[in-house]
C-alpha cells in the first residue's frame, strides 16, 4: 500500500471507529458487533505503526496510548469556571424565580439535573480536541489531556470545524463502574472510595492514562464557555447544538417560564433520581436567554442568572442492634453496624461498614444506640451519628484478638485497620481458597463458595494445596455430590494445574496485587523463584508498580508459611514459570491474514491471537497486500474479493497445518 492509500484508508477507518464510539457511548446504540470494532482498531494501529507520519491527533487509537505523567501541567482558564449558589429549600427557588422575573421581561428558564462528579473544560481547534483541564479553583486548573481521551463519549473531532470552542462538562463514575470498582479494591484489601464523586476524581488524576481507562469514566457537558464564529443567543440553543457536534450533553433538560413548572420539574428529578445509571445531587436553574443573563451580572462569588437546588441527603433514625466483627480474605478485621430495617434512596438497608475503632470512637457508637445512617453518594449506607445511648451501654471497642482464630490482632504502622496476621487463620483460609479458586485465578468451576466451606467444615481441606489432594470417595460422602460432579471437580482441580504463572499469583492472594499486576509481574519475572528472588528496586523498575506494591510482593515471598505452601504446590504439579505472550516463534513475520466466516469449532478471537503470537497481522479488509483469507462457513464478500485478487484462501484445517 503506497502513502497515499494509506493515508485515505487511516482516514477512513478513524471516520468508521468515532462513528462508532458515538453511536455505544452516547446514543446507547451499537451499531457493530465487538469483534468487528476491534478488528477496525487493529487495522488501524498496524497502518499507523507503518506510516507514523500519518498519525491523526484525532486518532482514536491516541485515547489510551500515553505515557504515565511525571506531572499535571497548570492551565489558566480564559473563562472563570465558576461555581452556583447552592439552595435547600423550595422557598430559596421561588425567590430566585420571582426575583428573575420582576427583573426581566418574558424570562424562561432552563432546568436540567446537576451530576455529581467533577468538573472539566474541554477545548477544540477547528474541530479538533487539543486540551482539557480539571477546574481547579475556578481561575487555575490541571492539563489531564491524556485522561480525558480515555473517556469514550468525548468526541476527539466535532461534526463541524468550528474555529475554536471550549466546552465546560462533568465527569463521573457510573454506579455499575463503582460498584466493580469497590469490589476490587475490598478483594484486594485496599482503601476503598466512599462515592462516586470521589471515585471519578481520584481516577481522572492518575499519573497513569491506562489505569484512569480502567475506571471506565464517563461525561455529560452542560455548558458553552467560549467559541468563534457561531452565534448562540440561549442555553438550550446551545445545549441543542452541543448534541448536534456530537457532544453527550446533560440529560432531560427542559424550558420552563414560571416557578411552579420549575417546582414540578424538581419533584419529577428527585423521584427519579435512585432509577439513573448516574449520580445527582440536586438540580439546576438557570436563565435561558443569555443577553438577560448580562443584564443580570454576578456577585463576587456566584452568577445572579442560576441557582442549584441541592436535594437534602436522606437521613433516617434506626437503632443499632450489634456490631459483627469479619475478617477479610487479607486479614483485615473489619466491624460492620447491625440495625433495624430502614428505607434508604429506593431499597432496604440493615448494614454498613464502621471501617475501624477511630471511626467508632469519634462517633461515640454503641451497641444498643439510636443512630442516624444514610447512603453516602445514594449508594454505600453509612452510619452518620450517635444521637441516643441506651441505658446502661458502654463504649464499644474491637477485640484484641481475632474473633476466628483468637490470635492477637495487629495494627500495622500507617494503617487504621486491625489485621489477623494468622495465615492459618478459618476466615482467611476459606476467603483465600474461594479467592484461588475464582474465574481469573485458578478458574476451578465448580468449586465455588458453599462447597469450600462445606470442605473445611468437615476437615477434608486446610489449605490450598489440599484442594490437589482431595480424593473421589471423599468427596462421594459429602452432602450434595454424586459420583459425576466429584469426577467434574477434580477434572477441574486437575487441570488448574496448568495454569499460567500469573494466575497462580493472583491466586495467592498477595495484597494490593490484582491479576493485571500480576501479568505485569510475571512477564518480568518469568519463573516463581525469580519472583520470590526479586528484591523492592527490581520490583519498582516494572512500570505501574510502586514502592508499597514492591513492598507487599517481597514480604509475601519471605513468609515460610506462605513459601512452604509454594513448595508444596510445586510437588504437586502446578506450573511455576511463565511463557510470555510474546512468542519467539515469528513463522507469520510480514504477513497479513484476513478472517472471515464461521471457523468450526474455533473463535475467530483465537485464530487471531495464535497468528500475532506467531509475528502475523490481522486486517479486517481484503487487498493486495492480504497474504491469506482463513475463510470459514458463510465467508460472503470477502471470500470473494479474496479470490478476484488472487489471495490465498485457506480453511481451518488448513491454518492449523501451518501452525504445527
Amino acid at each position: 500500500m503506497d502513502e497515499i492509500t494509506a493515508k485515505k484508508r487511516i482516514d477512513e477507518l478513524c471516520e468508521e471507529i468515532e462513528k462508532h464510539n458515538y453511536n455505544y457511548y452516547v446514543m446507547d446504540n451499537p451499531t457493530i458487533s465487538d469483534y468487528d470494532y476491534d478488528m477496525l482498531m487493529c487495522e488501524l494501529k498496524e497502518l499507523e505503526a507503518q506510516y507514523p507520519a500519518l498519525v491523526r491527533a484525532d486518532s482514536p487509537t491516541m485515547r489510551v496510548g500515553g505515557e504515565s505523567l511525571n506531572t499535571f501541567e497548570k492551565v489558566e482558564h480564559a473563562v472563570q469556571m465558576g461555581s452556583l449558589q447552592d439552595v435547600f429549600s423550595f422557598e430559596s427557588v421561588n425567590e430566585f424565580a420571582n426575583k428573575c422575573i420582576s427583573e426581566l421581561k418574558a424570562v424562561q428558564f432552563v432546568v436540567e439535573p446537576k451530576i455529581d462528579g467533577l468538573s472539566v473544560s474541554l477545548e477544540y481547534e477547528n474541530g479538533i480536541f487539543t486540551r482539557g483541564s480539571t477546574r481547579g479553583d475556578g481561575f487555575v486548573g490541571e492539563d489531564v489531556t491524556e485522561n480525558l481521551k480515555t473517556i469514550r463519549s468525548i468526541p476527539l473531532r466535532l461534526k463541524e470545524n468550528v474555529p475554536y470552542l471550549e466546552v465546560r462538562g462533568e465527569v463521573y463514575m457510573p454506579k455499575d463502574s463503582f460498584y466493580d470498582l469497590v469490589k476490587r479494591q475490598e478483594e484486594l484489601g485496599e482503601q476503598v472510595f466512599k462515592n462516586p464523586r470521589n471515585a471519578a476524581a481520584g481516577s481522572l488524576r492518575q499519573k497513569n492514562p491506562k489505569i484512569t481507562a480502567s475506571r471506565r469514566l464517563d461525561i455529560f457537558v452542560f455548558n458553552i464557555q467560549q467559541i468563534e464564529e457561531k452565534q448562540i443567543s440561549s442555553h438550550k440553543q446551545s445545549l441543542d447544538y452541543l448534541k448536534e457536534l456530537g457532544f453527550k450533553v446533560v440529560p432531560d433538560y427542559v424550558r420552563v417560564g414560571e416557578y411552579k413548572k420549575i417546582a414540578e420539574r424538581i419533584s419529577e428529578i428527585g423521584e427519579n433520581r435512585s432509577n439513573l445509571s448516574y449520580d445527582i445531587d440536586g438540580v439546576v436553574i438557570k436563565v435561558d436567554d443569555l443577553s438577560q443573563r448580562v443584564q443580570m451580572g454576578s456577585t463576587s462569588k456566584y452568577p445572579k442568572w442560576a441557582v442549584a437546588y441541592k436535594f437534602p441527603p436522606e437521613e433516617k433514625q434506626t437503632k443499632l442492634l450489634d456490631i459483627e466483627v469479619n475478617v477479610g480474605r487479607t486479614g483485615a478485621i473489619t466491624p460492620v453496624a447491625v440495625f433495624e430495617p430502614v428505607l434508604l434512596a429506593g431499597t432496604s438497608v440493615s448494614r454498613a461498614v464502621l471501617h475501624n475503632q477511630e471511626f467508632i470512637s469519634e462517633r461515640d457508637i454503641r451497641i444498643g444506640d439510636t443512630i442516624v445512617v444514610r447512603k453516602a453518594g445514594d449508594i454505600i449506607p453509612e452510619v452518620v451519628k450517635s444521637v441516643a445511648h441506651a441505658q446502661d451501654s458502654s463504649p464499644y471497642c474491637l477485640p484484641q484478638n481475632c474473633p476466628v482464630c483468637g490470635k492477637k490482632a495487629v495494627r500495622v504502622e500507617g494503617e487504621a485497620v486491625l489485621r489477623c496476621e494468622n495465615p492459618n487463620c478459618g476466615a482467611q483460609l476459606i476467603k483465600n481458597i474461594i479467592h484461588f479458586a475464582s474465574r481469573d485465578a485458578m478458574n476451578i468451576d465448580g468449586l465455588g463458595d458453599a462447597i469450600v466451606n462445606q470442605l473445611v467444615e468437615n476437615n477434608l481441606i486446610s489449605s490450598v494445596s489440599d484442594l490437589y489432594t482431595l480424593k473421589f470417595e471423599d468427596l462421594c460422602e459429602q452432602t450434595g455430590f454424586a459420583p459425576k460432579s466429584a469426577s467434574n471437580l477434580l477434572s477441574a482441580i486437575e487441570n488448574s494445574k496448568q495454569m499460567p504463572l500469573d494466575r497462580l499469583i493472583f491466586g495467592l492472594g498477595i495484597r494490593g496485587i490484582g491479576s493485571a499486576a500480576a501479568k505485569l509481574l510475571c512477564e518480568r519475572f518469568n519463573t516463581i523463584d525469580d519472583i520470590i528472588s526479586a528484591d523492592c528496586e527490581a520490583i519498582t523498575s516494572i512500570d505501574g508498580f510502586g514502592e508499597v506494591m514492591a513492598s507487599n510482593i517481597v514480604s509475601a515471598m519471605s513468609d515460610e508459611a506462605r513459601l512452604a505452601e509454594i513448595e508444596k504446590l510445586r510437588a504437586l504439579g502446578l506450573n511455576m514459570s511463565y511463557q510470555s505472550e510474546k512468542s519467539d516463534d515469528l513463522r507469520f513475520e510480514g504477513k497479513t491474514f484476513v478472517i472471515t466466516g464461521t471457523l468450526e469449532n474455533m473463535k475467530r478471537d483465537e485464530a487471531k491471537k495464535l497468528i500475532q503470537a506467531c509475528g502475523g497481522k490481522v486486517s479486517s479488509s481484503v487487498s493486495k497486500k492480504t497474504d491469506y483469507l482463513l475463510a470459514g462457513e458463510e465467508a460472503g464478500s470477502k471470500l470473494t474479493k479474496a479470490q478476484e485478487l488472487g489471495v490465498a484462501i485457506i480453511s481451518k484445517d488448513e491454518f492449523l497445518e501451518m501452525l504445527k
